[in-house]
């Protein structure tokens, strides 16, 4: 059984890893390029990200849109969309699981020891 502080050392990285999940789902910067012309007036940074991509002009100013479909991201971020959502749906599961693990093991126990002891029904003949 580990001690108490590697615990909450281990609940605290879970937690602070999940948010951090949920930071870069929100962020356009999933692959980022730049695009610099001639000169730097025609300088062009592209941003793109799960939700949206941006485009950053050289005078400052971004211009953010929200994808239309789904077909409109390019594969590997398809792939990551969905990862980093199933990813963020597990961490939901898998955070009361770590911090009350006895009260879900004995509601474990009595669902399968009921299951078990619940005689099938027969009917007669």
């Amino acid at each position: 059984m580990a001690s108490a502080g590697l615990q909450i050392l281990g609940i605290s990285m879970a937690i602070i890893g999940w948010i951090g999940d949920i930071i870069i789902c929100a962020l356009p910067m999933w692959k980022v390029t730049a695009f610099i012309g001639n000169n730097i007036v025609t300088a062009q940074i592209f941003w793109e990200g799960l939700w949206m991509n941006c485009v950053i002009q050289s005078t400052g100013q971004m211009q953010c849109k929200v994808y239309d479909s789904m077909l409109a991201l390019p594969q590997d971020l398809q792939a990551a969309r969905a990862l980093v959502v199933i990813s963020i749906l597990v961490a939901v599961i898998g955070l009361p699981l770590m911090v009350f693990p006895s009260q879900f093991h004995v509601l474990l126990v009595h669902v399968v020891s009921r299951t078990i002891s619940t005689p099938s029904y027969s009917p007669e003949a």
